[in-house]
């Protein structure tokens, strides 16, 4: 096939978790059903921080940031698995691979980042209390959230420029349930070695580096809370980072469990299962995390129905 033929991609084929038409129904059913809960869960966590005075603090501005990305990013996959379930079509366009791909680069990057900002957020309200206000001021935590979105759209840009110059084969069929960056590279003819070379250079700086900052952030707070004499001021403590550390260990334990899953097996039904963990069920629990965790966000959404029920 010559170069000509092999750029004019038009479609690829989303072969899905299972080619079994009995499970379909099943895993439509299963994926709607996330899918819904996790959009309501975070949009009640954003209405409960937006509409309560008392959670207008850099904390809670990171996790309503965080969950408009956990909305976002779940709802740039399971859609259009939905729809290719329901409608019985696995194709989807060039263009909308191109653009799956960019958004499913885009807010894992966000998430890491934004998480790290709340590690940070909680370092200086347990180490520096009496300069939190001063340090954790509305300019800072903006410029954070900005810097977080510069870099994860700049950062996606680039791998998709990257992705706009390779060339394909005839097999242009995906085992996977959405377009995934490293499925795609392996259907390219042409070289993927600069594509390959920049995943695992971010991987390294956007992945590891935060992960490193979080656990240093966490080694000060726990050393900072064991030298405190009440027991009480220990309790509020780990109280206010019992969620987000919650969050961080489901978020990095399903990445990584599925990047081992990727590199112990060769199976793609596994590596695709194992991505649902971090694609769908991460988003769909991080709202019930901090719901269930947290005194603040259960009082806010307490007073949110409680306003609701009295307009009704």
């Amino acid at each position: 096939m010559d170069a000509e033929n092999q750029t004019a991609v038009l479609e690829f084929i989303l072969l899905g978790l299972s080619e079994d038409p009995e499970r379909q129904h099943l895993i439509f059913v299963l994926f709607l059903s996330m899918y819904l809960v996790t959009v309501l869960g975070n949009l009640l966590i954003i209405l409960a921080i937006s509409s309560d005075s008392h959670l207008h603090t850099p904390m809670y501005f990171f996790l309503s940031n965080l969950s408009l990305v956990d909305i976002c990013f779940s709802t740039s996959i399971v859609p259009k698995m939905l729809v290719n379930i329901q409608t019985e079509n696995k194709a989807i366009s060039y263009i909308d691979c191109l653009t799956q791909v960019y958004f499913s680069m885009l807010f894992p990057i966000l998430d890491t980042l934004l998480l790290t900002a709340m590690a940070y957020d909680r370092f200086v309200a347990i180490c520096h209390p009496l300069h939190y206000t001063v340090i954790m001021n509305s300019r800072l935590c903006g410029l954070l959230v900005f810097m977080t979105w510069f870099i994860g759209v700049m950062t996606s840009l680039l791998h998709i420029s990257l992705m706009m110059h390779l060339t394909f084969c005839k097999d242009l069929e995906i085992p996977h349930f959405f377009c995934e960056l490293t499925q795609i590279l392996k259907l390219a003819c042409s070289d993927t070695f600069l594509n390959s070379t920049l995943i695992y250079f971010m991987t390294g700086v956007l992945g590891v580096f935060p992960l490193i900052g979080i656990l240093f952030s966490y080694s000060q707070i726990v050393s900072s809370i064991r030298k405190m004499s009440s027991s009480r001021g220990k309790q509020k403590a780990f109280s206010t980072c019992g969620s987000h550390l919650s969050v961080v260990s489901l978020f990095y334990g399903t990445g990584v469990g599925v990047y081992f899953t990727s590199m112990v097996t060769h199976s793609s039904q596994k590596v695709s299962v194992a991505a649902v963990m971090y694609t769908v069920v991460t988003p769909m629990l991080n709202p019930f995390i901090y719901s269930l965790r947290n005194r603040d966000v259960k009082g806010a959404l307490g007073r949110l129905f409680c306003r609701a029920a009295s307009c009704l």
